[in-house]
């Protein structure tokens, strides 16, 4: 798939990682649709970058099958979902105030991997309807997974497993669409400058960085939307998990 041919949603595209990714694909000359709850930083966004904005909240399957039809309404088709919306979810099993929340657990699987299941549906049933590219290709789906899939630490129990969860799905899903020509990607990254990490403090960030083995340094949101790039131009991949860590293995705490 050409970069230029994208029609892309881009979910959690606000801030962070996917802002990145949709100020990329419009960039090269394709069309993007960022979607957030956070309605006034989304709208700025797609206003920065030359993008269109939908407030939508990726759990809840009615707003997400409105929101994929709109979208691709607006661009005159869509090929590419990149799923980047999520919540960090940090809690212990066992905490100072007794043991996890079902429904705290719940709401983490609720967003993170619900939610990228009901966008990836939804965005594949349009995607099916796609003429094939001279490669046959009509799509690609995109999950955003993380490091903590394979070493979750203390407090990372929720957002672990949704994590591992959405990199479990990759392959069945990516098997399962062959038959359209639609592919299905993961990336993995490890820890990247996110608007959280910009929060904390100079030492904190630092000290971070420093874990990382090379580049010593946070991961850079355009570094991960020039990954989705080569995912979107290299067919080959497919069904696959990459990290993106600078060869981070995470520590307990």
């Amino acid at each position: 798939m050409k970069i230029d041919s994208v029609r892309a949603v881009i979910t959690g595209g606000a801030s962070g990682l996917g802002r990145a990714v949709a100020q990329n694909i419009v960039a090269k000359g394709g069309k993007a649709v960022i979607v957030d709850l956070q309605e006034a930083a989304g709208a700025s966004a797609a206003r920065e970058i030359g993008a269109s904005f939908r407030k939508c909240d990726v759990s809840v399957e009615a707003q997400v099958d409105a929101m994929m039809q709109s979208a691709r309404d607006e661009m005159g088709g869509l090929n590419l979902l990149v799923n980047c919306a999520g919540i960090i979810g940090a809690g212990k099993l066992i905490g100072k105030d007794g043991p996890m929340s079902g429904e705290f657990f719940e709401r983490v699987v609720r967003v993170n991997l619900v939610g990228t299941l009901l966008c990836d549906k939804a965005a594949a049933a349009i995607m099916q309807q796609n003429a094939p590219d001279e490669g046959g290709e009509r799509g690609l789906l995109i999950h955003t997974s993380s490091v903590a899939a394979f070493e979750g630490q203390i407090g990372q129990v929720a957002y672990s497993a949704t994590k591992a969860a959405v990199m479990g799905m990759t392959l069945p899903i990516a098997r399962e669409l062959a038959r359209f020509g639609i592919r299905c990607v993961a990336i993995a990254p490890g820890i990247f400058m996110t608007p959280m990490v910009a929060g904390m403090t100079a030492e904190v960030q630092d000290s971070l960085g420093r874990q990382v083995p090379f580049p010593s340094r946070l991961g850079r949101p355009e570094e991960y939307a020039q990954l989705v790039q080569s995912v979107i131009e290299i067919a080959m991949l497919n069904g696959e998990t990459i990290r993106l860590d600078g060869a981070i293995r995470m520590q307990p705490r």
